[in-house]
Order: structure tokens, then sequence, then C-alpha cells
């Protein structure tokens, strides 16, 4: 689903013109070799359902069971990469709240203990096409939910849930770290590791990497492919604004 990325050079700028047919505006535009895709919040029925049924598609290619609809739930922001209304990779970001994160049902006395120490939230229901071999794709959906996490929502740290033989990406790619090894999710019926990250180090690896591309000699992880710092302060804006 999300572990054979080939390199890509997205130029970007700030959404608006390119919208779904639905009217839905882009929070940012990603040019990849001429095709422009947009980052959108899916906030309606038609985009959330468009979503759910790239979820189940990979998911059941994955061989995962389970529901995986996603709903209107006030306490989750569901963001979507998409062309001219073709839904080709979505995530979903869990803000933790009274009735907690989906992580605890498996892993509540690990995410308790980072509780203590700030607001926490999670990333769930990522899907990304296998057609789309691009590494802005994950890298530009990964990079809107660290706003909305960090600078929307004042989170200090990132939570996931992966398949252990998955988990050497998001180490790898994104700087996730391992905070308890394997056991059985019963929501997929498959094992499962926790992750963490603190969104101060995605803060960190923007700073040095953002908006670098290939031009990124040596690191592989995939933060040359988030965006700018400039074109993350042009998104916070327009987040800020639109919220």
């Amino acid at each position: 689903m999300i572990e054979t990325l080939a390199p890509a050079i997205p130029c970007t700028g700030l959404g608006g013109d390119d919208s779904a047919p639905d009217g839905n505006p882009s929070i940012i535009d990603v040019t990849i070799n001429e095709r422009v895709f947009g980052i959108r919040a899916a906030d309606i029925d038609t985009q959330r359902n468009s979503a759910s049924m790239l979820i189940s598609k990979m998911y059941a290619w994955r061989g995962y069971s389970g529901n995986h609809q996603i709903g209107n739930d006030p306490n989750r922001i569901t963001l979507t990469a998409s062309d001219r209304g073709q839904v080709f990779g979505t995530l979903s970001l869990g803000l933790d709240s009274e009735i907690g994160l989906l992580a605890d049902q498996v892993f509540a006395d690990y995410i308790d203990t980072q509780r203590d120490a700030g607001k926490v939230c999670e990333i769930i229901k990522l899907a990304v096409d296998p057609a789309i071999k691009s590494k802005a794709v994950l890298a530009s959906l990964f990079h809107v939910a660290l706003i909305y996490a960090r600078d929307l929502n004042h989170c200090s740290h990132i939570f996931i849930e992966v398949n252990p033989r998955h988990r050497r990406f998001y180490e790898a790619m994104l700087g996730f770290r391992t905070v308890c090894e394997s056991r059985p999710n019963p929501r997929v019926q498959a094992p499962a590791v926790l992750l963490s990250v603190a969104t101060a180090f995605g803060t960190e690896q923007v700073a040095k990497w953002g908006g670098m591309q290939d031009k990124a000699v040596g690191e592989r992880s995939l933060f040359p492919w988030f965006f700018s710092q400039r074109e993350e302060a042009g998104i916070i804006n327009r987040l800020r604004a639109l919220g």
C-alpha cells in the first residue's frame, strides 16, 4: 500500500482554484509530473464515502477485516489527496477526547503515560492507491496532518498503530519510534505495534529538509517531500482563516 514509493518532484501552491466536483476547495495543490492533486478536508458525506471506499479496498487487499467506514466525528479530521474528485490517498487524524483514541482499545496503558505530558492524537485509516507511486502524496498528507495536530490542536505527540511488518517504514521515513511491541488488534484481526512521534520532531525536520525534494542528497526519509517552511506558514494561515 505505501511501501514502494517512487521519487517525485512536487511544485506546490495554496489551493482554492482546483475544486473537486462537489465544490470543496483544496488546502494546497501539488503538481507531480504535470498532474495536479489537491489535499482536502473531507467534511461532507460524499468525500468521506470516497475515502471509505479507498480504505476498504486497500485494507481488504492486505487481508484486514473490520468496518472502515468514515463517519461524521467532530474529533476526527479526514484528509484526502484527489484529482478531479478521484480520491487516491487518505488518512484521518483522531483527536483525544473524553472517549479517548482508537488505539486505547489495545494500548491505553502506554498512551495514558504520554497523556500526563501533553495532548495526544493518532493517525488512523491511512490508505494510498498503489498505482500512485509518489513520495509527495504521502508526505503531503502527513504534513497537513502534522499542522492540524500541532498548530490547530496543540498536540505534543502523534500515535499510530501499524502491523509489525510495516514498522520499519514509519521509523525510517517519518521518525516514529516504537512505544509498545506487538499485541493482537481485534479491530482488524491482526497484530499491531504502537508507534509515536513528537510534533516537535516534525517541526525540526521541516526546518531542515522541507521542500528540498531530490536536492536532499543522502536523506532517505519523506521529510524532503514535506512542504517548505514558507509553504507550511501559508497552509497554517489558510486553515486558521477557514476555521
